[in-house]
């Protein structure tokens, strides 16, 4: 087989095991990320021989030098320019005059919050963080324990790689070549089912458990008030998503224009003042920071894989055990959910998706409903320990052990497992537009 004019006929030894083992033992010994795959590619690079490493430098550079990856920066800046305008206090308040007067109104409220949020900043950390500060102590107040409203804004956090724009499906669209405008139209029902199924666990446990009893009465004159408050904030996703579903905008442009927007707001309503905006650049900066050098070293490594024929190996592997491709999804939701539990979202995709997507062709899966199946698969793994990044967010958020918040979560993780099923078994569910 050829795969960029190199010949690859070897066959998986200890020359590749061996730098698969060292990534494991990186991984335990908390090496950061991006240095432990760093290494990983080196090595594998090095005892396989399959690419000399002169060509590794030459490799990072052309991984980040990428047009999509410029989308990341301006999300993560309009997530925090909608934070520091007050804009997200005002998408908060619109959810709250939504959905306030069920009887579980200020959870569900919240959830609704979380995923207004995500359709702007495409980041579940940001989104945690924000939210998390805002109503934390507002849920607590109406009679959820401490470590339950943790968990509830950390599972509805969870929709910020889930409801587009989505940094996750911008790094997938790019790995495998698939439009990331196209992901963000597959993207919007799935992400959708998250959030309602994450309303529906918490409309269910507050009855069961008598959490919150919400006394107040849907007002529609009130509603009219916080829309009308909210009027900026929410004309935000409708210009990002808008653009991006009539063709005006690439999802790259889009979020220039959102980051345009978004200050223009804040300068406009003397919310934000040019004093403010280094430390958001620099805010924004910090978490670019993370993301991109993972990117960076995880593609050498992703290419080393396939150079090898992991891919090759593997669906030959999972063929060995069965032909069934019901449980054949099955099983490759296993490896998903184990590894969104040990390894934050950016470098699973990197490295899984060109290792899974040839075994999901085989058993006739959709390109993007597998990119729907996956991210959404990946998205569990943000309250699910030992990695759960959401649940280290909420945490330093609010002061609750980590191990109390994942205990709370676990309904949540049951739930969003239920409509990862159904990605996976009703492809019209991210197929319908098609």
């Amino acid at each position: 087989m050829l795969y960029g004019g190199v010949e690859t006929t070897l066959e998986l030894g200890w020359d590749v095991i061996g730098p698969l083992l060292l990534l494991l033992v990186l991984f335990l010994f908390s090496v950061p990320v991006w240095v432990s795959l760093g290494l990983t590619a080196l090595v594998m690079l090095w005892s396989t021989g399959v690419l000399p490493l002169s060509l590794l430098g030459e490799s990072l550079f052309s991984g980040v030098d990428h047009y999509a990856l410029i989308a990341i920066p301006l999300y993560l800046l309009t997530g925090d320019a909608l934070v520091r305008t007050g804009l997200s206090k005002k998408l908060l308040d619109f959810a709250e005059a939504t959905m306030g007067s069920l009887r579980s109104g200020m959870g569900t409220s919240t959830v609704l919050g979380c995923g207004f949020f995500s359709s702007i900043s495409g980041s579940d950390a940001a989104g945690c963080a924000a939210v998390g500060r805002m109503t934390y102590s507002r849920l607590v107040e109406k009679g959820y324990p401490t470590s339950y409203a943790a968990a509830l804004v950390a599972a509805g956090s969870c929709t910020g790689i889930l409801i587009p724009p989505s940094i996750a499906y911008i790094i997938i669209g790019m790995i495998l070549g698939i439009s990331a405008a196209s992901l963000f139209v597959a993207a919007i029902v799935p992400g959708v089912l998250v959030l309602v199924s994450i309303m529906i666990t918490n409309i269910i446990l507050n009855r069961v458990h008598g959490y919150e009893n919400s006394s107040s009465k849907f007002s529609f004159r009130h509603w009219l008030e916080a829309l009308w408050s909210a009027k900026f904030a929410l004309s935000i996703p409708l210009i990002i998503l808008g653009g991006i579903y009539s063709g005006i905008f690439t999802p790259t442009e889009a979020a220039a224009v959102a980051v345009a927007v978004t200050l223009i707001i804040g300068f406009a309503s003397g919310t934000l003042t040019m004093a403010q905006v280094p430390a958001m650049l620099w805010s924004s900066a910090k978490v670019n920071g993370i993301i991109v050098p993972i990117i960076a070293v995880a593609l050498p490594l992703a290419q080393a894989l396939a150079l090898v024929q992991v891919p090759q190996g593997f669906a030959q592997f999972i063929r060995g055990l069965t032909d069934d491709p019901h449980l054949t999804i099955l099983l490759m939701l296993g490896v998903f959910i184990i590894a969104g539990c040990v390894m934050e979202a950016t470098p699973n995709i990197v490295i899984l998706a060109p290792i899974m997507f040839p075994l999901a062709q085989e058993i006739g899966m959709n390109d993007i409903q597998f990119c729907i199946f996956l991210i959404t698969s990946l998205g569990v793994g943000f309250i699910t320990p030992p990695l759960g990044l959401n649940l280290f967010v909420i945490s330093s958020v609010t002061g609750e052990s980590i191990l109390s918040v994942a205990g709370r979560s676990l309904p949540y993780v049951f739930a969003m497992l239920l409509v990862v099923l159904l990605i996976a078994f009703v492809p019209a569910i991210s197929t319908w537009w098609m």
